[in-house]
C-alpha cells in the first residue's frame, strides 16, 4: 500500500498553486484593500461578502462562518476531497510529480475516487471527440451542420460521438487501467448481461464540466430513429455529478459572467453553443433539470450580488417554458441581481434564431426586455376572466401571494402597484394592502399557511356543519359582514366566555372563514375551549396565548382580547345573535356546496348518492329555518 505524500512535495504544491487562482475558479473576487481579496462565501449563504483571501499569505478566511485555511484546505472543503486527493489534484495542475514515503510512486488504482472518476471522464471526452471524425459519426456531423455548427465550433465545445457498439468506451477505459467498479461508479458504463457495457451509444456527446473545469458528466443527444431511449440522456447521479449542482458551459462562461455581472440562462446544449458563437459568452444551461437553488448559489458567487448584476432567462414561450419561468420566479428573491426573461419571435430558441436570422438576432434577444416578475404575473393573471369581478378577485388572490414573497418592501410595493394595473383594479392602495397582509401572514406562519383545523375538544353535535376549508392567507376583506361577525364572536369567547359557552365549543374550526380567525379558534380549542374560561378565568387567556403557533396569531389573540365590542349591550341576546349568524352562514355554505355538486354531476350521479345528497339538503334547510325562527334556542 502506498504511503503518505512526501512533505516537501506537499509544500511544493502549496507554493506552486496561488490560492487566489484556485478560489477564483469558484467565485468572483474583488479588491478588499490591504492586498486582500473578498467575495461571497461558498460555504454559507450571505448577502454581502465576508469571505477574504490573502494571496500573500496563501490563506482564506470567512468572517461569517469562520471557515479558513490554505489552498489545500479550501479545495478539500469545497470539493469534499481527502487531503491526499486534494494534493494529487493540485499537483496535476501544477505539473508536479509526487513522491510517497513508503512504496515509491502511488499506483494509479490507489488514487482518490474523485480524481479517478474525473480522469476517466477526461479520457472519455477525448475518446468521444476523436470518434466524431470517423465515418460512423457522419450522422452526428450532419446534425451539427444543420444547426449551424462547423468543425471548429464542435472542437471549441469538445463535442464528441459515442460509437453505436456495446462496449467500445468500456474496453478503451479498461485498457487505460480502470476497473469495472470505477466504470460503473463513473456512470460511463452500466451493467450488462455479461459485464459492463457503454451507457452512451450512437449519440452526440457534450462534456459537462464543474466550475473548476473538471469534466464530471455528459449530455447525449439521440440521432437515430431506432434508438428507443430519450431524446437527451444525461449522466446518472454519481459521487461527482449532481445535476442540480452543475451548469453546462459554466467553465467557459464564468470569467465573462464575473466580468460583465451578467448571466444568460438558456435551455439546452445547442443554445449555449449558439449564444457563445454569437458573442453572448455568458450563456449557461441546466442539465436535464429545472433551474433551482444550487444553480442560484453558483451564479451568486460569480455575480457578487451587486446591484447592477443581471440574470436573463430565455425560456420558450410555450406552456413548458411558461412553467419554467414561473418556477424561476419562485426563486427570484434569492438573487440580488435583476432578473429578466427574453422570448424570441415565433418562440424560437437561441439555436434556431441564430440559424434563421444570424448572430446579431441572438445578441439582440438577450438584451433585457421584460422583468421576470412582470412576465410571471401576466401569466398568472392571464388565466382569469378579468371582465368579471369574480375573475379579477381570483386573479388578484393568486398573483398577490406571489408578490408577497418579494422581501424588499419598496420593491414589493412597486410591483403591487403594477399588479393593480395588470388586474384592472383602480384602487392601487387596496392591492398594496392586500399584498402587505399576505406578506405579514406568511412571515408569521413561517410560510406554512394558516393553522390547520382540528375538532373542538368538547366535541360537536350531529348537526355541526363543516364549511369548506378557507384559502391560505388572511381574508381578502376583513371588513365583510361575515368576518365582522366571526371577529365579534371570537372577542366574546375570549373576553366573556360565559356568554357563549358551551355552544361556542361545538363550533368547528372551518366555520370561521377568515384563516386568521380560524387560527384563533383553534388556539381556544387547544386551551380547553371557552368553557375553560368560565371555570378558570385567570389562566384561560394565558393558555390560549400559549397555544398560538407564532407571533402573528399571538398578536391577533391579544388584539381580540382587549378590543371594544360593537354592541351597546353585551349580554346573552347579543352573544346568541352572533352564534346564530356564524352557524347559519356555515349551514348556507354547505347547502350551496351540495347543490353545486349535484348541478355539476347532472345525470352522472348514482341514485343512492342523489337520494343521500337530497336528504342532506332537506335536513340542512330545516335546520337553517329553525335557526332563523328560534335563534340561539335552535343551536
Amino acid at each position: 500500500m502506498a504511503g503518505r505524500i512526501n512533505d516537501d512535495d506537499v509544500k511544493a504544491v502549496r507554493d506552486a498553486v496561488p490560492i487566489d487562482a484556485v478560489v477564483s475558479e469558484y467565485l468572483q473576487l474583488r479588491n478588499a484593500g490591504g492586498g486582500n481579496l473578498k467575495g461571497l462565501c461558498p460555504f454559507h449563504d450571505e448577502k454581502s461578502p465576508s469571505f477574504q483571501v490573502s494571496p500573500g499569505k496563501g490563506l482564506f478566511h470567512c468572517f461569517g462562518c469562520q471557515e479558513g485555511g490554505d489552498t489545500i484546505a479550501f479545495v478539500m472543503k469545497i470539493d469534499h476531497l481527502t487531503f491526499s486527493e486534494t494534493v494529487e489534484r493540485l499537483a496535476a495542475k501544477a505539473g508536479i510529480t509526487l513522491r510517497y514515503e513508503e512504496g515509491g510512486y502511488n499506483p494509479s488504482h490507489q488514487r482518490g475516487e474523485r480524481i479517478r472518476l474525473v480522469e476517466a471522464h477526461k479520457i472519455a471526452a477525448d475518446f468521444y471527440r476523436e470518434q466524431l471524425n470517423g465515418p460512423e459519426a457522419e450522422i452526428g456531423r450532419k446534425f451539427l451542420a444543420e444547426r449551424g455548427f462547423d468543425q471548429d465550433a464542435a472542437a471549441h465545445f469538445s463535442v464528441g460521438y459515442s460509437p453505436a457498439g456495446w462496449d467500445h468506451l468500456t474496453r478503451y477505459l479498461r485498457g487505460k487501467g480502470f476497473s469495472d467498479k470505477e466504470l460503473i461508479s463513473s456512470g460511463l458504463s452500466q451493467d450488462g448481461r455479461r459485464g459492463p457495457i457503454d451507457r452512451f451509444r450512437g449519440r452526440l456527446m457534450w462534456p459537462i464540466s464543474d466550475t473548476s473545469g473538471d469534466i464530471v458528466g455528459f449530455g447525449a443527444r439521440k440521432l437515430r430513429d431506432d434508438d428507443n431511449g430519450p431524446k437527451y440522456l444525461n449522466t446518472p447521479e454519481t459521487s461527482i455529478y449532481k445535476k442540480s449542482q452543475v451548469l453546462y458551459g459554466i467553465d467557459l462562461a464564468k470569467k465573462d459572467i464575473a466580468k460583465a455581472s451578467r448571466a444568460v440562462v438558456v435551455e439546452g446544449y445547442t443554445d449555449v453553443m449558439a449564444c457563445h458563437l454569437a458573442g453572448v459568452t455568458t450563456a449557461i444551461a441546466t442539465c436535464g433539470t429545472a433551474f433551482g437553488n444550487d444553480h442560484i448559489k453558483i451564479l451568486r458567487r460569480l455575480l457578487m450580488d451587486n446591484g447592477s448584476a443581471r440574470v436573463i432567462f430565455t425560456f420558450d414561450g410555450d406552456a413548458a417554458g411558461q412553467k419554467a419561468a414561473l418556477r424561476a420566479f419562485e426563486d427570484d428573491q434569492k438573487f440580488a441581481a435583476e432578473t429578466y426573461i427574453a422570448i424570441a419571435p415565433d418562440n424560437m430558441d437561441p439555436c434556431d434564431l441564430r440559424l434563421a436570422k444570424g448572430d446579431e438576432s441572438v445578441r439582440d434577444l438577450v438584451e433585457p426586455r421584460t422583468p421576470l416578475f412582470e412576465f410571471a404575473l401576466r401569466q398568472i393573471v392571464g388565466r382569469y376572466d378579468l371582465e368579471t369581478p369574480a375573475g379579477r378577485a381570483a386573479a388578484l388572490d393568486e398573483a398577490a401571494a406571489v408578490v408577497a414573497k418579494i422581501k424588499t418592501s419598496s420593491v414589493q410595493r412597486e410591483v403591487a402597484v403594477q399588479l393593480a394595473g395588470f388586474v384592472g383594479i383602480l384602487d392601487q392602495e387596496f392591492v398594496v394592502h392586500r399584498v402587505h397582509q399576505l406578506a405579514q401572514w406568511a412571515r408569521g406562519r413561517g410560510d406554512r399557511g394558516p393553522a390547520p383545523g382540528k375538532p373542538s375538544r368538547a366535541g360537536a353535535p350531529q348537526h355541526e356543519i363543516q364549511a369548506p376549508k378557507a384559502p391560505p392567507g388572511p381574508a381578502l376583506n376583513l371588513r365583510s359582514p361575515a368576518h365582522r361577525t366571526e371577529r365579534e364572536l371570537l372577542k366574546l369567547a375570549l373576553q366573556k366566555p360565559a356568554l357563549v359557552s358551551p355552544a361556542f365549543d361545538a363550533y368547528g374550526i372551518d366555520e370561521f372563514t377568515a384563516p386568521p380567525y380560524a387560527a384563533v379558534r383553534q388556539c381556544i380549542a387547544e386551551a380547553g375551549g371557552a368553557e375553560t374560561g368560565v371555570a378558570e378565568a385567570r389562566e384561560y387567556l394565558v393558555q390560549v396565548l400559549d397555544a398560538t403557533p407564532d407571533d402573528t396569531v399571538r398578536k391577533l389573540v391579544t388584539e381580540l382580547a382587549v378590543e371594544v365590542f360593537h354592541g351597546k349591550s353585551i349580554d346573552e341576546t347579543y352573544a346568541g345573535e352572533h352564534l346564530v349568524k356564524v352557524r347559519l352562514r356555515a349551514v348556507d355554505r354547505r347547502i350551496d356546496d351540495v347543490q353545486s355538486s349535484l348541478a355539476r354531476l347532472g345525470s352522472n350521479v348514482a341514485p343512492g348518492d342523489l337520494a343521500a345528497a337530497q336528504n342532506e339538503v332537506w335536513v340542512l334547510q330545516q335546520y337553517a329555518q329553525s335557526l332563523r325562527s328560534h335563534g340561539a334556542d335552535a343551536l
